[in-house]
């Protein structure tokens, strides 16, 4: 899979607040730090600013159980990443 790793049963689906970015995760929780908008934050916080405002910037959009729903959502989600052919998907 392009996400998460073969047999994957349960995943969040997230979505970052700041990038716009959709990705699947093996973690469950409300917020967790975006791949992409976690590479490039600037440590050096002021006062009126948290180092967890900065890193979690993804929200949990919904829970996905269950293998082939795991899979199914992985596969449409690595399709619009990587624009593989999508006859071959479907």
């Amino acid at each position: 899979m392009y996400y998460l790793p073969d047999e994957t049963e349960v995943c969040g689906f997230y979505e970052c607040k700041k990038c716009g970015e959709r990705f699947l995760s093996i973690q469950t929780i409300k917020k967790i730090p975006c791949p992409t908008c976690e590479q490039s934050v600037d440590y050096e916080i002021g006062p009126d600013e948290s180092l967890e405002e900065l890193l979690d910037t993804a929200e949990l959009i919904r829970v996905i159980e269950g293998r082939e729903d795991v899979e199914c959502m992985d596969a449409l989600l690595s399709l619009a990443i990587t624009g593989g052919d999508p006859d071959n998907w479907i």
